[in-house]
């Protein structure tokens, strides 16, 4: 498994969890080699219900490309399909289509929007997939930061999955998954108060912070799951990412792999798919061969 050099580890301590310097670190990363590449293709009325489709440029198997679904990060209120081109690229040469979607954001769009969007981009794929050679029966949930949380949500929550939800397996990184934690913690975890991200989407009443709170209401049965955090991660995703392990194996069954990227930081992961930095790439490489395979 090949790490970060040496020369960057110590620029991303450096600069720490400041997403502008860290993509700047990224930024002489070479281009990808080509994909199929779809844009801004509607999945849903609002105008951020837009998502990118990445394919292999090769023959596609019988039944389809095997598809993973992406959510960007941004604190629910900003945040790009754009920002994670590299995903799409990175995949694609290894023989999966990747879906990069945008998701309404807050303050115009509230809880639980998120989760809500994801299904309708499960959906979109079960209505659309195979005009793209795409295999709906074969979809894996990738989330990060907010996107991860609405992951979460809905891979997690029975009362968010339209009819016939099926999904092989999720990915969560760095997310937020227990709203009523960060609202009564802020000044453990140097959040701001009034907190300009989850306020803006959670709202400011705690009975709100309780029902989001997706650890405290997962219902589905036992699916493949990574759960990830950086070693360097904002303090809060470190708890929530833990948080939710505990719980997940103590109350519901599940036996989800655990992932700790050295080196990284909250913002560095994501970058790092498709460098020669392999310490996210590979294990999720693995994850999905594991999860997607024919069966």
């Amino acid at each position: 498994m090949s790490g970060m050099s040496e020369a960057l580890a110590a620029r991303i301590r450096e600069v720490g969890n400041d997403l502008p310097a860290v993509a700047a670190l990224y930024a002489d990363t070479p281009p990808a080699k080509p994909a199929n590449v779809h844009v801004d293709l509607s999945y849903g009325a609002h105008e951020r219900h837009r998502l990118d489709l990445f394919t292999p440029t090769g023959t596609a198997p019988a039944g389809g490309w095997p598809v993973l679904a992406f959510f960007h990060g941004g604190g629910f209120i900003r945040g790009s399909k754009a920002h994670r081109q590299n995903i799409g690229h990175f995949l694609a040469r290894h023989g999966y289509a990747v879906v990069l979607a945008n998701y309404r954001l807050a303050p115009e769009s509230r809880w639980p929007c998120g989760p809500q969007d994801v299904g309708q981009v499960w959906q979109w794929l079960q209505d659309n997939g195979r005009e793209f050679a795409v295999d709906p029966s074969r979809i894996v949930l990738m989330g990060e930061s907010a996107g991860a949380a609405h992951v979460a949500a809905v891979a997690l929550r029975e009362a968010f999955q339209p009819q016939g939800w099926n999904i092989r397996g999720a990915v969560l990184l760095s997310g937020p998954y227990n709203a009523r934690l960060e609202g009564k913690a802020r000044a453990q975890f140097s959040i701001d108060t009034p907190d300009p991200r989850n306020e803006a989407y959670f709202g400011s009443d705690p009975a709100v912070w309780d029902g989001a709170s997706t650890v405290d209401h997962v219902s589905s049965a036992p699916f493949p799951l990574l759960i990830g955090f950086t070693q360097l991660d904002l303090p809060q995703m470190q708890v929530q990412a833990g948080e939710l392990f505990a719980r997940l194996v103590s109350q519901h069954g599940f036996n989800p792999e655990l992932l700790v990227l050295p080196n990284h930081n909250h913002f560095s992961q994501g970058f790092s798919i498709g460098t020669a930095d392999t310490t996210l790439s590979d294990p999720l490489l693995t994850f999905l061969e594991a999860t997607t395979r024919v069966t």
